[in-house]
């Protein structure tokens, strides 16, 4: 989560709503989900989900109402801010998750590392093109989706 956060808020910035975490997280848990939204015929930019993560039993998808930790998430950011790594506010009725600077190198320590590395690359790249408000991410995703929206609630896809 915090590199995710650190790739899509710019130094100074906020990573703004809960949806949107949300989906951007559904987007890099499941590239190939991501694949599926991307214009037709743009490049990966070497980020391309492998063909063993295609086939991989980790890859098959599960339908969350929210995102792959709907129960998780206020968890999860609580604890970024408990360790300093991030602060958390609402901002005109939006959360508004904002890295600290410990946070920041953190995210760029763990950035350096494998697996780490293509996780943050895979950000940077859906930041490219899912940069959005997170409502416009969630109609995106149920209007070109429709085959994983209509499933049931935790059901694999």
């Amino acid at each position: 989560m915090l590199i995710l956060i650190c790739q899509f808020a710019d130094p100074g910035h906020a990573f703004r709503g809960l949806t949107k975490l949300a989906k951007v997280d559904f987007l890099l848990r499941y590239p190939v989900m991501a694949e599926r939204l991307l214009p037709a015929g743009t490049p990966w930019s070497g980020t391309a989900p492998t063909s063993d993560e295609r086939l991989a039993v980790e890859t098959r998808m599960i339908r969350y109402k929210y995102g792959p930790w709907d129960d998780r998430y206020y968890p999860i950011l609580g604890a970024l801010v408990g360790k300093r790594l991030a602060t958390f506010a609402s901002v005109d009725g939006a959360t508004e998750i904002r890295p600290t600077d410990a946070g920041r190198e953190l995210s760029g320590q763990l950035e350096a590392t494998h697996p780490w590395t293509v996780v943050a690359q895979r950000a940077r790249f859906l930041r490219q093109y899912f940069d959005l408000p997170g409502r416009e991410l969630k109609d995106m995703i149920y209007e070109r989706l429709p085959d994983v929206v209509a499933l049931p609630l935790r059901s694999e896809i």
